[in-house]
């Protein structure tokens, strides 16, 4: 029986009348997937397992109240510039300029008021293609930046049970743009009695970006050879994540940092990690036409917040692989531009390819 289709439903109302909207898309294998206006975010997962079960594998919350009262992150569209811009400040074509500090004095995620934390306009639902089309305008001097930028997010679900996601942005003025997803991974189930540090991850990359104690990359590429920093090969995230002999693993308190994939964006989305859960023999393959990918174990979840499975978020509950260009690209001429200008169109092509392995 074809259980696929579509579904749309209010998820919540915020403060000043605004409704929410949620879209579910289904396919014929039943996978399913929630998107949400607030953030244009990923609020829900369900795959199955390798006996067939089925399991929400990302974290977020049930309800709205929770999203904007409690904003990690979860499932979130990132930007204008996703990642760190060091003290809150770049200069663009001879200007500089003053964008929203929220990390200590530098800016993380597009700010106080970022792309993840305002409600995004649900402009095409398409059921024959299972997929969904969100819309936010960001007027110029948006959290600092310059320029009006259009941007939309559509989501797609296939019927192979990958998810895409791909972010399009424009500009009247020249501006930088970093977009990326924040979404959260925990292949047992987001309610899994036990942590994502037994996920076994892969990263074809030969070099990562080294940061200092503010997180903001020092400029080197580094070799990952030796270190414990190589996912050449699929290894447990658990054998180094708190290592912290390693001084770098000591200034995120864990892995929280950007490998490097390529130099510059692709002209089709490739391999940037796989991952594995010897749990639930569930596997999830990440794709993207972006040269970085930032993975972030989860290493500041304190138990504050509780996901929809009814349990609190500790540290290392869960893991963030984001496609991306390099962090601090704009105070840093080495890495590849993320100013966009008038004409250009920028995007971000992101693909989660889910599946199973035997023997679990």
């Amino acid at each position: 029986m074809d259980r696929s289709g579509l579904k749309t439903e209010i998820f919540g109302t915020l403060a000043n009348g605004e409704t929410v909207e949620a879209v579910t898309l289904t396919n014929a294998n039943g996978m399913s997937v929630k998107i949400i206006g607030y953030g244009a975010s990923i609020q829900s997962v369900c795959v199955p397992d390798a006996q067939g079960r089925f399991a929400d594998v990302t974290t977020g919350y049930a309800t709205l109240d929770e999203y904007v009262a409690q904003p990690h992150f979860y499932g979130a569209t990132i930007g204008r510039v996703a990642n760190r811009i060091a003290h809150a400040r770049f200069t663009l074509d001879g200007e500089e300029y003053i964008v929203s500090a929220n990390d200590d004095a530098n800016s993380l995620h597009g700010g106080d008021v970022g792309f993840d934390k305002v409600n995004w306009t649900v402009t095409t639902c398409d059921a024959a293609a299972l997929s969904v089309t969100l819309r936010h305008f960001s007027p110029h001097g948006d959290q600092g930046y310059p320029g009006n930028l259009n941007v939309t997010a559509t989501y797609q679900l296939s019927a192979d049970n990958a998810l895409s996601v791909t972010y399009r942005a424009t500009t009247d003025a020249p501006t930088c743009v970093n977009l990326t997803n924040h979404a959260y991974w925990h292949l047992s189930g987001e309610g899994a009695p036990h942590d994502a540090m037994d996920h076994l991850l892969t990263i074809p990359a030969e070099h990562y970006l080294p940061v200092d104690s503010g997180l903001i990359p020092t400029g080197e590429r580094r070799s990952v050879a030796g270190s414990v920093f190589d996912f050449r090969t699929p290894k447990p995230i658990r054998d180094h994540v708190r290592d912290f002999a390693d001084a770098q693993l000591r200034h995120g308190r864990g892995y929280d940092h950007n490998w490097i994939i390529d130099q510059d964006v692709a002209s089709e989305a490739r391999i940037l990690a796989e991952l594995k859960d010897p749990h639930s023999g569930r596997t999830m393959t990440l794709l993207s036409n972006q040269p970085g990918v930032q993975f972030y174990a989860g290493n500041f979840f304190d138990g504050s917040t509780t996901g929809k499975a009814g349990k609190s978020y500790h540290i290392g509950d869960a893991i963030a692989l984001e496609p991306q260009m390099f962090p601090d690209a704009p105070n840093q001429p080495s890495f590849a531009s993320v100013a966009l200008h008038p004409g250009d169109v920028y995007e971000n092509v992101i693909v989660w390819q889910f599946g199973t392995t035997a023997g679990a």
